[in-house]
């Protein structure tokens, strides 16, 4: 574990004492997030290069190069950041795009950096232009540029940081500018996990959580997940109690199948806002193809929670196609339905 964690916000920045307390034990508490990389599942090969470049790194007494995770929310971006502070022994400080508002944000974070210390930045695409342009020396140079004064009587010093390891993280690489993105020394993607990485994820998590699961409720679990670690350790929860209250405290198929079907979680991971997304662009737009914005606008969702939360794992099992022309729906969304082709669902 780091010495410490640095939590930032725009207004103020707390220090949070690494040590174990007794009421992080809690069980309420208790993070499911593994620590190691040998702890951590999936996602073979990005764990492999950061063991290669961890260990490389050690060797010579440098810290990480900086590292870009992109993928879709949940499948271990912030976790792998936990993880590579923890493996390479410094104070994790831990942010976010929007919250870096103004220059003076990135700059008092940065001039508190020691030597070998990682700064995460969650949602990395969504950090402002001015502010974006000091992480281009700090990077690349580990200094920091200030001006001082106006016109002509304007001045430029350069601070010298210490040497630590920015990790970013992005949802919607597309949107990162050409100049931030190069400047990142490994780049890698997460992909959706498989059945067998979500099954010991399953296991894993409910042995935190103190519950019993026998394997097919843990394999039941994992096919509603979405591929998603997050989305699994989440209905697991839901389980667990429904499992607590209307059960014997062990979780199990059925026991999975009846909790699920009261959060609107459907044999597939299908969720009812994804029964809303595919039915909209069948039923008002007879299949598609449909822009984003007009399916926005019919379910009055955000664009970006379609984008980001919605349409990735419909893209990935084939039931959403994304044309030049806009979003169409597939025979396999059909199926899954039980509607018929090009027949309206009410």
């Amino acid at each position: 574990m780091p010495d410490r964690i640095l939590t930032h916000s725009s207004d103020d920045m707390t220090i949070v004492d690494g040590a174990l307390q007794s009421d992080d034990r809690d069980p309420d508490i208790l993070s499911l997030r593994p620590e190691r990389l040998d702890d951590y599942v999936g996602q073979a090969e990005v764990v492999e290069t950061l063991k290669i470049a961890i260990e490389a790194a050690k060797l010579r007494g440098e810290p990480l190069e900086h590292v870009l995770f992109h993928g879709p929310p949940g499948l271990g971006k912030t976790t792998l950041a936990h993880i590579i502070a923890n493996e390479m022994g410094g104070t994790l400080t831990v942010t976010s795009g929007p919250a870096l508002e103004k220059g003076g944000d990135l700059i008092g974070i940065l001039t508190h950096l020691s030597e070998g210390d990682v700064l995460f930045v969650d949602e990395i695409h969504r950090t402002p232009k001015t502010v974006e342009e000091f992480l281009y020396p700090a990077m690349e140079d580990f200094a920091v540029d200030f001006v001082f004064d106006k016109g002509i009587h304007a001045r430029s010093h350069r601070y010298r940081l210490k040497c630590f390891t920015l990790v970013g993280a992005t949802t919607r690489v597309g949107l990162l500018s050409a100049p931030l993105r190069d400047r990142f020394g490994i780049f890698r993607s997460l992909d959706f996990y498989g059945l067998d990485d979500l099954v010991h994820i399953t296991t894993r998590s409910s042995a935190l959580l103190d519950v019993a699961i026998d394997p097919p409720g843990a394999l039941e679990l994992a096919k509603r997940s979405r591929g998603t670690p997050r989305i699994v350790n989440r209905l697991l929860k839901r389980v667990r109690d429904f499992a607590q209250v209307r059960g014997d405290g062990t979780i199990s198929k059925s026991t999975v199948e009846a909790a699920l079907a009261l959060e609107g979680v459907d044999h597939q991971g299908l969720t009812r806002l994804d029964h809303r997304y595919l039915k909209t662009i069948i039923d008002y737009y007879g299949g598609g193809p449909v822009g984003i914005e007009a399916i926005s606008a019919t379910l009055q969702e955000e664009t970006d929670t379609l984008v980001d939360v919605v349409e990735p794992y419909l893209l990935k099992i084939g039931m959403v196609i994304r044309t030049s022309s806009g979003r169409r729906t597939s025979e396999a969304a059909y199926r899954h339905l039980g509607v018929p082709m090009q027949q309206k669902l009410f």
